[in-house]
C-alpha cells in the first residue's frame, strides 16, 4: 500500500537449511518444490497433506537437490522457533497467525501466503535460466501481477542468461586468477555490444574470443 517501508531484496541460500512449510495442499506444494529445488532441508507439517505435496517426497531427481520430511499431525505451538524459514499456507487464518506469532517471537522468517501484510518476507514470482534468476515481487499486492510481469520478462530475455552468465563467469574468474580487479573490465559495454547476440546465435566461441580480448592485460 501506498506509504508502506519499501521491501528489501535479497537472494538467500537455503542449501542443507532447516525450513518448514505448514500446509499440505496444492498451494504448500509449490512453496516446497522452490525451497527444494535451492537445496532446502524441508519439513512439511499438516493434518492432511494432499497428492500434490506427497508426491514431491523422495523425489529430489525431478525438484533438485533438497530434501523433504513429511509429518501428518497438527502444527505444535512454538515448532517454528527450530528452523530458519517458515512458509505457513494453511488456509486456516488461526494456525497461519499462530505460526507467524511463534516465528516472529523466535526471530525466524516467516511468509503466510494468505496474509502477506503481517509476513516478515514476501516470495516473489521467479524467471530461472541457469544460475540467473529474476524475481518480480508487488510487495504481496497481487500475486497474479507478479506472474503476468514474470512471464513477460522471460519473453523478452530469451532463454540465453544462463549460457551468458556462464561465458562471463569463465572471463570473471581467468581475471581474479591473473590477480587483476574485475572492475577493471566494462562488462556494460560488452553487454550492450554484441556478446549476447553472439551468445544468442550459438557462436560460443566468437564470445569467448571477445571476451578473451576484452579482459586482456596490458601488452
Amino acid at each position: 500500500m501506498p506509504g508502506d517501508p519499501a521491501l528489501y531484496p535479497v537472494a538467500l541460500k537455503v542449501a542443507g537449511q532447516p525450513c518448514l512449510v505448514v500446509g499440505g495442499g496444492r498451494v504448500a506444494a509449490g512453496k516446497v518444490t522452490g525451497l527444494v529445488r535451492c537445496g532446502a532441508a524441508v519439513t512439511v507439517v499438516a493434518p492432511e497433506i494432499g497428492d500434490a505435496v506427497s508426491a514431491l517426497a523422495g523425489s529430489s531427481a525431478a525438484t533438485g537437490p533438497g530434501s523433504v520430511a513429511m509429518e501428518r499431525r497438527p502444527y505444535r505451538d512454538g515448532e517454528a522457533a527450530g528452523y530458519r524459514l517458515v512458509v505457513t499456507a494453511t488456509g486456516s487464518a488461526e494456525v497461519d497467525a499462530a505460526v507467524m506469532a511463534d516465528a516472529e517471537a523466535a526471530g525466524v522468517w516467516v511468509n503466510s501466503v494468505d496474509d502477506p501484510d503481517h509476513s516478515t518476507f514476501h516470495l516473489p514470482s521467479v524467471h530461472r535460466d541457469g544460475p540467473v534468476v529474476v524475481a518480480v515481487s508487488t510487495g504481496g499486492a497481487s500475486p497474479a501481477l507478479s506472474i503476468w510481469l514474470r512471464r513477460r520478462a522471460g519473453e523478452v530475455l530469451g532463454t540465453d542468461l544462463g549460457t551468458l552468465a556462464a561465458v562471463l563467469e569463465e572471463a570473471r574468474r581467468r581475471l581474479q586468477a591473473a590477480g587483476r580487479p574485475t572492475d577493471s573490465v566494462d562488462w556494460q559495454a560488452l553487454l550492450d555490444g554484441p556478446l549476447p547476440q553472439l551468445v544468442a546465435d550459438g557462436r560460443l566461441d566468437d564470445a569467448r574470443r571477445l571476451l578473451a580480448e576484452a579482459t586482456a592485460g596490458p601488452p
